[in-house]
């Protein structure tokens, strides 16, 4: 049985549906999230699980219970769930250790001591007790919300876009400490995000919401090369569509060539099972381009985007279309230039034409 399940859930402010109709399940011990675009419906989804809003349709349920539908709203305080928030919401009165220890005031004095020297020593700030949250780094006082919110062993912990207020480096090396951390503690965790970078670092699963639904929850490698549409496809990693002739159910040609693959039925008035050619957009990832001077291809340099170890290049192909390619960095051409390119493609990815 999932520890958290949503089953149709559907929620408007007046007329404006945020969400409509989503579903999704998150194992026990499983670290799940929602990605997607500002408005979505993401943020509203996360305060519906933790008993903020009352949702207008379907089922929440926790361990089996339904916590919410449009009978039943259990109080956030009674869900077992915790919260960390994006901008911390730590009390700058109370030291780190009272701020850890706040919803342990039922617990004997021996016990609360002990449990908040635990939680120092997991998330790294042991000795840190007596300071004050003004007196901490932004990276610091992540890992303070994050203990304060572990104290009471919830059943479920939320996070509502945790790492945004940090600075890149900080934000990638927070958020797989903290996916390690929920790892050893066993505990079930939701995040809301923008940011796929977070996403693929942190979760097991992921959503990908657009206009209050989910349009794929999988794995952040099916997400890449197994995407359920075009948003997803377009929302996840970076990539172009060719034009491409449908060969018969295995076979699609693009400008580049032939790319042998099981291609969907839904390409095209079935043309996939009947072997009727027909015109699909086939997905390239920059990482199925591959540089290659001995190539037939020669595709010309339009824009160039530095990455250290890599280039991301805009190549122009003689059909006039484009690709992008990553090429190490030692490779540096000029804008003008032409290269040799040639497929290195491992999942072929069509969609209809829209």
């Amino acid at each position: 049985m999932p520890l958290l399940e949503l089953e149709h859930i559907s929620h408007a402010y007046g007329r404006h549906a945020v969400v409509a109709d989503l579903s999704c399940a998150l194992a026990q011990g499983a670290i799940g999230c929602l990605l997607g675009p500002s408005g979505c419906g993401k943020t509203t989804v996360l305060r519906a699980i933790a008993g903020f809003e009352h949702i207008q349709g379907g089922d929440i349920r926790i361990n089996g219970t339904t916590v919410s539908s449009p009978a039943v709203h259990v109080p956030p305080e009674r869900r077992r769930i915790g919260m960390v928030f994006q901008d911390y919401a730590l009390f700058p009165h109370l030291t780190v250790a009272d701020n850890i220890a706040f919803g342990l005031e039922k617990s004997a004095a021996t016990a609360r001591r002990s449990r908040v020297a635990e939680l120092l020593e997991t998330v790294g700030l042991a000795g840190a007790g007596g300071k004050y949250p003004h007196e901490l780094s932004g990276g610091q006082q992540q890992r303070v919300a994050l203990a304060r919110a572990l104290a009471p062993k919830p059943d479920l912990l939320l996070f509502d876009e945790p790492f945004s207020n940090l600075d890149v480096d900080l934000r990638e090396r927070l958020s797989l400490e903290v996916r390690d951390i929920l790892k050893q503690s066993g505990i079930t965790a939701i995040l809301v995000t923008h940011d796929q970078h977070e996403a693929f670092a942190v979760a097991d699963e992921i959503g990908i919401m657009h206009e209050g639904r989910i349009q794929q929850w999988d794995t952040p490698y099916n997400l890449y090369h197994r995407p359920a549409n075009r948003f997803v496809a377009d929302f996840v990693g970076q990539g172009v569509f060719l034009q491409g002739d449908v060969l018969n159910a295995r076979e699609v040609e693009i400008a580049l060539g032939r790319l042998s693959g099981l291609i969907p039925t839904d390409c095209g008035a079935g043309c996939a099972a009947c072997g009727k050619a027909c015109r699909v957009a086939v997905l390239l990832r920059p990482d199925d381009i591959v540089h290659d001077d001995d190539a037939a291809t020669q595709a010309e340099v339009v824009a160039k985007a530095f990455r250290g170890a890599e280039f991301l290049y805009t190549l122009k192909l003689p059909s006039g279309e484009r690709v992008l390619s990553l090429v190490p960095s030692h490779h540096n051409h000029a804008i003008g230039e032409k290269i040799g390119i040639r497929l290195d493609v491992d999942h072929v990815v069509v969609f209809r034409n829209a």
